[in-house]
C-alpha cells in the first residue's frame, strides 16, 4: 500500500504539470443547424482519438481497457495521465515508461510490423519498384507482414476501415446540416477521402473553407513515425472562426512571396513561385482530439503537409486564440519572471508572442520543399532527411520566423517595438519549449537554436541563473542560422543535418538549472473543452 501511495502521489505530480484551464469558444451566434453540424464533428474527432492511440502502439487499446477497469486512486491516476500522454510514456521525460510492464516505446510507431527493423523496411522499401515504392514512402499507408511472412503495404482505409466508415457518416451527416457551401464542399470531400485513401480534393477543398465552423480532421502530422517521419497521424481540430482576428492577421500573407525572395540563401535555392493559397485563419478551439491533444496541447499548425498541395495549391495556417492565450498566462508569464533578466522579463507580451507562433507557422511554408535526390530524381527534404526532419523543421520554422519578423519590421509593415519583445519572448517559451522533453522535435529543434545563439553571443547566461538577449549578436546568429538550416534542407543532406542535431540537440548546462527551478510550474495547459458540454445542452 505504501508503494501504490508513492506512486499515485508521483502520477499527480506529473499531472500537475499540465494546468486545468476551461477552454471556451462562443457559439451563441450560430444557428441551430451548424450548432448540429459542430456536434457531429465532435463526434468524428472522438474516433479519430481513438485511432490515433491504435497507431502509436498496438498494445494502447488493451491497456486503456485494463485501466479502465481499475478503480483504485492508482489506477485513476493511471488512466488519467495515459489519456493525457496517449500511452504508457511519459513524453516530456524521455518517453519514460510509467505503467508497469509497458515495453519501450517503438521508434517506429505502429506503422510496421512489431518484428519487423528498420534496416528489414529500410531495404525491402528502396527494392520496390514505382509507384509502389512512392506509396511506401507515403502517409496513408502502413507495412503489415503477409501470408508468408514478407512485407506489403495496406492503404489507411483498409488498416483502419471501421472507424474510417464511422467517421465518414459523421461527416457526411455534418454536411447535410450545414448551410454554408465551402464547409458542405469540404466535410463530402474528407468524408470520400476516408473511404478512398486519396486526400488531395479534401485537402485543396480544405484550403479553399470559409465558413464560421473551421474543422481539421483527418490523418496529418509524421512525428510519430520515428524511423523514418512517412506516415500520418490522425488528429482533429474543431473550432470556430475569430472574423476580427483572422482579418487583422490576412495581412501576413500577402508577404509570403516577398520574404521568400530575401531569404538568407542562394537565390537558386528560393521557390520563384509559391502556391497562391495562403489563407490564415485564427479559431477558438472547441475540441481537439488525436496528435493534436497529445501532451502539449498543439497552438497551431501548418497545413496540409502533401508536397503536391504545397507546390500547386499553397498552405493554410491556424492559429488557436483561446489555446494560445491560456499557454501564456498560464506558463510563459511564470517562467518568463523565473528564467529572465528583470529587463528582458519586462518585454515579454502576448503580441509577440502570438505573432511569431503565426509567422512559424508560414515558414513552414517557405525554402526548400521539392529537391533533385542524390540520383538525380525529384525527392522532398522530409523524404531526404528522414528521421532528422521534424527537429529540423521545427527549429527552420522557429528561427527563420523571428528572421521574416525583423524583415518586417525593417520593412515598417510591423511596429519597431516588436523589435525588441519579440527576441525576449522568443527567449522565454524557448524554455517552454524545452521543458516538452528534448527526445520531442519541438524541443530538440529548440535545444539546437539556444546552442548555437549561446554559441554566437547572441543570449547570456548570467551568473544568477537568468538569461538575457543580447539584441545585435542575436539577429546575426538569427540569420546565419536560418541560412545554414535552409541550405541543408536544400541539399538533402541526412549527414549534415545529424550532425548538427548531435553537436547542439542537447540542453545546455545553464538551462537546465532553470528547467530544474521550474519543475513547480506548469508545463503546459490541460484543456478542458467546455464549449462541448454547452454544446450538448443546446441541441
Amino acid at each position: 500500500m505504501k508503494n501504490q501511495n508513492a506512486e499515485t502521489a508521483r502520477l499527480q505530480e506529473l499531472l500537475a504539470r499540465f494546468a486545468p484551464v476551461d477552454m471556451e469558444a462562443d457559439i451563441t451566434g450560430l444557428p441551430r443547424c451548424e450548432r448540429q453540424a459542430l456536434a457531429k464533428l465532435v463526434q468524428a474527432a472522438d474516433i479519430l482519438d481513438a485511432l490515433f492511440l491504435r497507431q502509436c502502439w498496438a498494445g494502447n487499446e488493451t491497456m486503456l481497457l485494463r485501466l479502465l477497469k481499475d478503480a483504485s486512486p492508482l489506477g485513476a491516476a493511471r488512466l488519467k495521465f495515459f489519456l493525457n500522454q496517449k500511452g504508457p510514456w511519459d513524453r516530456q521525460d524521455g518517453n519514460k515508461p510509467f505503467i508497469p510492464g509497458a515495453p519501450k516505446k517503438p521508434a517506429g510507431a505502429n506503422y510496421y510490423p512489431d518484428d519487423a527493423t528498420k534496416a528489414e523496411v529500410a531495404e525491402w522499401i528502396a527494392g520496390l519498384p514505382e509507384p509502389e515504392q512512392s506509396a511506401a514512402k507515403g502517409f496513408f499507408t502502413v507495412v503489415r507482414r503477409d501470408e508468408k511472412g514478407g512485407l506489403k503495404l495496406v492503404p489507411y482505409c483498409t488498416e483502419y476501415g471501421n472507424e474510417l466508415v464511422r467517421a465518414a457518416g459523421l461527416l457526411k451527416e455534418a454536411a447535410g446540416l450545414t448551410r454554408q457551401r465551402t464547409l458542405k464542399t469540404y466535410l463530402e470531400k474528407r468524408a470520400a477521402a476516408f473511404l478512398s485513401n486519396d486526400y488531395y480534393d479534401s485537402d485543396v477543398a480544405w484550403l479553399e473553407l470559409d465558413a464560421s465552423i473551421e474543422p481539421t480532421i483527418g490523418p496529418y502530422e509524421n512525428y510519430e513515425d520515428e524511423w523514418f517521419n512517412y506516415k500520418a497521424a490522425f488528429e482533429a481540430v474543431i473550432g470556430v472562426r475569430d472574423d476580427r482576428e483572422t482579418v487583422k492577421l490576412a495581412k501576413f500573407g500577402e508577404h509570403l512571396q516577398w520574404l521568400e525572395d530575401r531569404l538568407p540563401i542562394a537565390p537558386a535555392l528560393r521557390n520563384p513561385k509559391l502556391g497562391a493559397l495562403a489563407p490564415i485563419r485564427v479559431i477558438n478551439q472547441v475540441y481537439a482530439s488525436g496528435d493534436a491533444a497529445r501532451g502539449v496541447a498543439a497552438a497551431a499548425f501548418n497545413l496540409p503537409n502533401d508536397e503536391r498541395v504545397i507546390r500547386e495549391k499553397g498552405a493554410k495556417r491556424v492559429m488557436m486564440k483561446n489555446v494560445q492565450e491560456a499557454k501564456f498566462r498560464m506558463v510563459l508569464v511564470p517562467l518568463a519572471r523565473l528564467a529572465l533578466s528583470p529587463k528582458d522579463r519586462k518585454g515579454v507580451s502576448f503580441e509577440a508572442f502570438f505573432t511569431h507562433i503565426l509567422m512559424h507557422e508560414l515558414m513552414h511554408g517557405l525554402g526548400p520543399h521539392d529537391i533533385p535526390g542524390p540520383d538525380g530524381k525529384p525527392t522532398t527534404v522530409r523524404q531526404a532527411l528522414k528521421e532528422c526532419y521534424s527537429a529540423f523543421e521545427e527549429a527552420k520554422a522557429d528561427i527563420s520566423g523571428l528572421w521574416a519578423l525583423q524583415q518586417l519590421v525593417d520593412k515598417g509593415e510591423l511596429p519597431a517595438a516588436l523589435g525588441r519583445t519579440m527576441y525576449v519572448t522568443f527567449l522565454a517559451s524557448s524554455f517552454r519549449t524545452l521543458r516538452f522533453g528534448v527526445t520531442e522535435s519541438h524541443g530538440k529543434g529548440m535545444c539546437l537554436q539556444m546552442n548555437f545563439l549561446l554559441e554566437r553571443g547572441g543570449i547570456r547566461a548570467a551568473k544568477n541563473g537568468t538569461f538575457s538577449v543580447v539584441t545585435e549578436k542575436f539577429r546575426a546568429a538569427v540569420t546565419e542560422l536560418t541560412g545554414t538550416i535552409m541550405e541543408i534542407q536544400a541539399r538533402g543532406d541526412r549527414g549534415a543535418a545529424r550532425a548538427m542535431l548531435e553537436k547542439y540537440g542537447r540542453l545546455p548546462p545553464a538551462a537546465k538549472r532553470v528547467l530544474e527551478r521550474a519543475r513547480r510550474l506548469p508545463v503546459d495547459i490541460a484543456p478542458r473543452h467546455r464549449t462541448v458540454e454547452l454544446l450538448t445542452s443546446m441541441r
